[in-house]
C-alpha cells in the first residue's frame, strides 16, 4: 500500500500528470453537461463524433506545438508558425495547378524549410531576440501567401491532395495517423539519437554546452528548422481538408495554442526538459475544449475569452508557486 502511494506521489509530481487531471475534469464536465458529446457513429465505415472531430481538427495544431516543443527547449520560440502554415498552404495548392501531385507537396515543405531556416538563422546566428525575429516572418508571411494566390482563395478538386485532409484510413481521418508518424520520429528522434540529449543540454545552459562540445548554434537552427517543416505539413493539412487556400485565415492565431499547448504540456519557457508527449496532451486540451464550446452553442465571438480563462487556470494549477501558496494558506486556515 505504501508503494502504491509513493507511486501515486511521484507521478504526480511527474510534469504530464497535470494536463492529463486537466483533460479527465474537462471530459467530466462535458459528461454532467452533455453526455451526447460522446457519442460515436458508424457510418460507410467511417467514424463520425466530436472525439473524431477533436482528432482530426487538432491533428494540424499537434504537429505544429510537437516542433514548437523543440524550439522552447532551446529558450527559443516562434511566432510565424501561422503564417508558414498559410504560406506553405498557399503554395501546395498554387502548384497543384499544372504539376505532379509530389512537386506541389515537396514544394510546400520546401517553403516551410526554408522558413524555418531563416528564422533559425535570425535567432541562432545574428542572435535577434526570438520572439523579434520570428515576428518579421509572422507580419509579412501572409503578404507572401496573398502574392502566391493574388490576393484570392485558390480552390483545387484534386482528389489525392484532399484525401491528406479530409481522407479516410482505417474508419478514420487521415490526418491522424500523419500526426501520429510526425510524433513518432520525433519521438525516436529524440530518445534514439544524441539530438534530444544536446537540445535540452543547450536548452538547459548554452555555456556549458559549448564547453561539452555541443554547438548550440547548430542545434537552434535544426530546431527552427524542424518546427518549419511542422507548419508546412500543417499547412498543407488545413489547405487539403478545406480543398482551398485561404491566406488571411488559414492557421491565424495557431501560434498562441501551439505556445499554450507546449506550455501546458509541462514543458518550462526556460528550456531545458521538455515532454513530447505532454504536448500532445495539452494540444488536445485546447482542441477539445475548443470543440466543447462549439458543441455547447456558446457564442463564437466569446471562444477566445472561454479559452484564456480555462488556460490561466490549468497554469496557475501548474505552478508549483502558486501551489505552494494555497497549500500555505489551507494550513493557515486549518490552524484558525
Amino acid at each position: 500500500m505504501a508503494n502504491l502511494a509513493e507511486s501515486a506521489r511521484s507521478w504526480m509530481r511527474s510534469p504530464i500528470s497535470r494536463p492529463l487531471l486537466a483533460m479527465a475534469l474537462l471530459f467530466l464536465i462535458l459528461a454532467a453537461i452533455t453526455p451526447s458529446f460522446y457519442r460515436i457513429e458508424l457510418h460507410d465505415g467511417h467514424l463520425y463524433g466530436n472525439l473524431i472531430d477533436i482528432l482530426k481538427n487538432g491533428a494540424p495544431l499537434i504537429i505544429i506545438a510537437l516542433g514548437m516543443t523543440l524550439v522552447i527547449a532551446v529558450e527559443g520560440i516562434d511566432i510565424s508558425v501561422g503564417s508558414v502554415l498559410a504560406i506553405s498552404g498557399a503554395a501546395g495548392i498554387y502548384l497543384l495547378d499544372g504539376y505532379p501531385l509530389w512537386i506541389a507537396l515537396l514544394a510546400a515543405l520546401a517553403v516551410g524549410v526554408l522558413c524555418g531556416m531563416w528564422n533559425g538563422m535570425l535567432v541562432a546566428f545574428l542572435q535577434i531576440q526570438p520572439m523579434v525575429a520570428t515576428l518579421i516572418l509572422l507580419t509579412i508571411g501572409r503578404g507572401i501567401a496573398q502574392l502566391i494566390t493574388s490576393g484570392q482563395i485558390l480552390s483545387t478538386s484534386v482528389t489525392s491532395y484532399t484525401y491528406l485532409g479530409k481522407g479516410y484510413l482505417l474508419g478514420l481521418p487521415f490526418p491522424i495517423f500523419i500526426a501520429a508518424g510526425i510524433f513518432a520520429l520525433l519521438y525516436l528522434f529524440k530518445t534514439k539519437t544524441a539530438f534530444g540529449l544536446f537540445l535540452e543540454a543547450a536548452g538547459g545552459s548554452k555555456t556549458a554546452s559549448l564547453y561539452a562540445g555541443i554547438k548550440p548554434r547548430m542545434i537552434l537552427m535544426i530546431a527552427y528548422t524542424i518546427v518549419g517543416a511542422c507548419a508546412a505539413i500543417g499547412g498543407i493539412i488545413v489547405s487539403a481538408n478545406l480543398g482551398s487556400a485561404d491566406s488571411n485565415n488559414a492557421g491565424l492565431w495557431i501560434e498562441l495554442d501551439a505556445i499554450l499547448a507546449v506550455v501546458i504540456g509541462g514543458t518550462s519557457m526556460r528550456g531545458g526538459r521538455f515532454y513530447l508527449g505532454g504536448t500532445v496532451v495539452g494540444a488536445l486540451f485546447i482542441q477539445t475544449l475548443t470543440t466543447a464550446i462549439y458543441a455547447l452553442g456558446i457564442p463564437p465571438q466569446s471562444i477566445l475569452l472561454v479559452k484564456a480563462v480555462v488556460v490561466i487556470l490549468v497554469c496557475l494549477l501548474q505552478s508549483d508557486v502558486f501551489r505552494a501558496k494555497m497549500t500555505f494558506a489551507r494550513k493557515k486556515v486549518a490552524v484558525k
